[in-house]
C-alpha cells in the first residue's frame, strides 16, 4: 500500500507546473499540519522560498492559518476571511481524505483581498444584469428609495461609452465617493443608479436629492430631518432626513453646484464627522452612507467666484467621472433613436415608425446641446405627430432641420468652395472626410456598414475617423 506522504508527493509533483501558473494561492499540508507544497504566487506574497518552507509547521509560516484545525475536524471551511500581512484575503480549506482517514489538507486563497472580491462581485452583477434585464412592464418609480436603472439601460456602443461603462463597473465596488460631471441630459442620474446597483450596498436604500429643486429654507430639514416640535408647522413625530434614510445605502446629491454656501458648510461637517444632527436635536446621529454627487456646472469656476467651498470640493471630488456629450458620440444616435421609438411603441401599442434618410442625416448633423434628453423629446414629438410609419425631415424641429447639411462634396464644384482651396493634399483630405461623413450618414452611424460602402476595412475606417476627428 502506498504511504500517505508518497501519495501527497505524487499528486503535488504531477500538478506542480499547473499550480504554479495559477493566480490563486495554493497550499497543501500533511496530516501533521506541516507544509507539503506551496505554489510560487503564494510564496512570493509571503516573501518565502517555496522549497525551503517544506516540512515546516504551517502555523510557523502563515499567520492566522486554520489548516491545522481543518485536519483536526476533517471539515471544509469555505470562503472565510483570513488576515495575512494586513491584507484580508478570502480562502477556502478542504481536508484530503483517503479511505476515511484525513491525510492532509489543501487551502486556496480565491481572492487576494476583499477589494478584489468586491470588484469581481460588481463585474458579476453587471453580467447578470445583461442576462436578466428588468421586465418592460415593471414601473421603475414605485419605490423612491430603490435604484431602478442598471448599466444595461445605457444605450450605445461607441468607444467613449464602452470606456465609461468599464470605469463605472470598476469604481462601483470601491465604496468611494464619486463626482459625476457632464452637461444636462447626458445621463448622470442613470449612472448614479447603476453605481449603487453594482455596489455592495445594492440591497440598501438609494436616496436621491435634487439640490436645485428644494427651496433654500427647506434644504436643512430635507437633508438632516427634524424632531417633533422643532419649529412651527413641523410634522408631528418629526421627520427623518435624506441622510438618515440613506443610512447603510447610497445618497445621490444631484446638481450639487446649486447648493447654497450655508448648506455647503453643514454638508461638509456631516461628511467629515460621519454624523448628522436633526433640527431640534442636541445629539448627533452616526451615518454610514456612500455619497455620489453630480453637476453640470464648472465647480472650479464656482470656487474662484466664491460660490462653492474648496474644502467641500476636495471632499466630494475623490473619483471624478466625466460623461461625454451626445455630439462626441454620434455613432450612438441611430441606436438611441431606435431605442426611444421602440419604447414609445411599447408604451402606446402603436407600431414604431422609422426615420427617413434625410431625417436621420439631420439627427446626425445636429449639435444636440440638450444631449440625450433633447433627442428623446424630439423623437417623442415626431412619434405622436406622424400619420405614417415614417418620420420625415419636416416633422423635426426647425433647429434640427437646419442641421441637415447640403451635399458638401457636390457644392465643392463651386469655385469659391473651401474644398478646392489649399494644397492637393488638403483638398484630398477634405474630400475623404466628407466621403466618410456621407457613408456614416447613409449607414445611420453603423461603422461596419460605412466601411463596406467605402470599400475599406473597419480598422482602416477607425484610423481615418481618428485622423479626421470624426
Amino acid at each position: 500500500m502506498t504511504s500517505t506522504p508518497k501519495k501527497l508527493r505524487q499528486a503535488a509533483d504531477a500538478y506542480r507546473a499547473i499550480l504554479d501558473t495559477l493566480e490563486e494561492w495554493i497550499l497543501v499540508v500533511d496530516q501533521n499540519a506541516r507544509i507539503f507544497f506551496m505554489n510560487r504566487p503564494y510564496a512570493r506574497f509571503l516573501g518565502v522560498n517555496a522549497e525551503e518552507v517544506k516540512g515546516k509547521k504551517v502555523t510557523d509560516v502563515i499567520e492566522n492559518t486554520r489548516m491545522h484545525l481543518v485536519i483536526q475536524k476533517g471539515v471544509a471551511e469555505r470562503l472565510s476571511i483570513q488576515k495575512i500581512r494586513d491584507s484580508n484575503m478570502i480562502a477556502s480549506r478542504y481536508p484530503i481524505i483517503d479511505q476515511g482517514t484525513v491525510i492532509g489538507a489543501v487551502g486556496i486563497a480565491i481572492f487576494n483581498d476583499t477589494y478584489q472580491w468586491k470588484r469581481i462581485n460588481s463585474h458579476i452583477k453587471a453580467l447578470m444584469a445583461e442576462q436578466t434585464p428588468l421586465p418592460q412592464s415593471q414601473s421603475p418609480h414605485k419605490d423612491s428609495s430603490t435604484s431602478y436603472y442598471r448599466l444595461t439601460d445605457v444605450v450605445g456602443e461607441s468607444k467613449a461609452i464602452k470606456e465609461l461603462n468599464q470605469t463605472i463597473t470598476q469604481v462601483a465596488s470601491g465604496d468611494v465617493t464619486v463626482l459625476l460631471r457632464g452637461e444636462s441630459g447626458t445621463g448622470k442620474e442613470l449612472y448614479a443608479h447603476a453605481i449603487h446597483h453594482l455596489s455592495e450596498r445594492s440591497d440598501a436604500p438609494f436616496i436621491k436629492v435634487n439640490c436645485a429643486a428644494i427651496p433654500e429654507n427647506l434644504l436643512e430639514s430635507e437633508l438632516f430631518g427634524y424632531l417633533d416640535g422643532a419649529f412651527t408647522g413641523a410634522r408631528k413625530g418629526g421627520k427623518a432626513g435624506k441622510f438618515q434614510l440613506a443610512n447603510k445605502g447610497t445618497l445621490f446629491l444631484d446638481e450639487i453646484g446649486e447648493l447654497p454656501l450655508s448648506m455647503q458648510a453643514k454638508l461638509l461637517r456631516a461628511l467629515q464627522e460621519r454624523e448628522v444632527e436633526a433640527i431640534g436635536s442636541h445629539s448627533p446621529t452616526p451615518i454610514d452612507i456612500r455619497l455620489i454627487t453630480a453637476t453640470h456646472r464648472p465647480l472650479e469656476d464656482l470656487i474662484r467666484s466664491g460660490e462653492f467651498r474648496e474644502d467641500l470640493y476636495y471632499r466630494i471630488n475623490v473619483v471624478n467621472i466625466s460623461l461625454p456629450p451626445l455630439r462626441e458620440r454620434p455613432e450612438d444616435i441611430a441606436k438611441l433613436t431606435e431605442h426611444f421609438l421602440h419604447a414609445l411603441s411599447r408604451r402606446t401599442g402603436r407600431r414604431a415608425p422609422k426615420l427617413t434618410a434625410q431625417a436621420m442625416t439631420a439627427l446626425l448633423e445636429y449639435h444636440w446641446p440638450g444631449n440625450i434628453r433633447e433627442l428623446e423629446n424630439v423623437l417623442e414629438a415626431a412619434f405622436f405627430t406622424t400619420q405614417e410609419h415614417k418620420i420625415p425631415l419636416s416633422l423635426l424641429p426647425a433647429n434640427v432641420r437646419q442641421a441637415a447639411s447640403q451635399d458638401e462634396f457636390s457644392s465643392s464644384l463651386h469655385t469659391n468652395s473651401p474644398i478646392l482651396s489649399g494644397t492637393l493634399k488638403e483638398q484630398l483630405d477634405r474630400a475623404e472626410k466628407q466621403a466618410i461623413k456621407q457613408a456614416l450618414n447613409n449607414a445611420y452611424g453603423n461603422r461596419t456598414l460605412a466601411a463596406k460602402q467605402l470599400g475599406i476595412s473597419k480598422s482602416t475606417l477607425y484610423e481615418k475617423l481618428q485622423k479626421h476627428e470624426l
